[in-house]
């Protein structure tokens, strides 16, 4: 799970590894705060997403992901079309705004509404607003013509 977290918010592998870390040592100090008044699952991820988010803002920068999609895409031209539909789907994800990608990665992980409004620290109708506002993106991002 840690790693598919870093993964939504980090493109480029060696940044990955370094964001991988940072969650790694942020759950670790923030264990001993664990009440179990919610799930671990949530704990963790909740520190995850948030260890992430402080990586994206620290950096202050936004990376060109369609550029790596596309020669992820050129590397893999003879992969099968699930693939090449999964490298769509990560690069739609990729352009969601944050609030909307948070919660779009938290409901791909598995997680219920409550589950991600406890992890974000938002009511469930805030959450399902955020994903279907996500979806819709979504769809936009992926309909025919608009990836170049």
């Amino acid at each position: 799970m840690l790693s598919r977290i870093a993964i939504s918010y980090e493109a480029d592998a060696a940044l990955r590894e370094d964001l991988l870390q940072e969650i790694v040592l942020g759950l670790w100090k923030a264990l001993p705060a664990f009440r179990a008044e919610s799930s671990l699952k949530t704990f963790v991820a909740r520190v995850a997403h948030n260890r992430a988010v402080d990586h994206v803002l620290k950096r202050q920068r936004i990376l060109d992901r369609k550029a790596t999609a596309e020669a992820t895409a050129e590397q893999l031209s003879s992969a099968d079309g699930r693939l090449t539909e999964r490298i769509d789907l990560t690069w739609a994800i990729r352009r969601l705004p944050l609030t909307s990608r948070q919660c779009v990665e938290l409901m791909l992980e598995g997680f219920s509404h409550a589950e991600i409004g406890a992890t974000l620290g938002l009511e469930e109708n805030a959450v399902a607003q955020r994903l279907s506002r996500g979806r819709k993106q979504l769809k936009a991002l992926l309909a025919p013509g608009v990836k170049t």
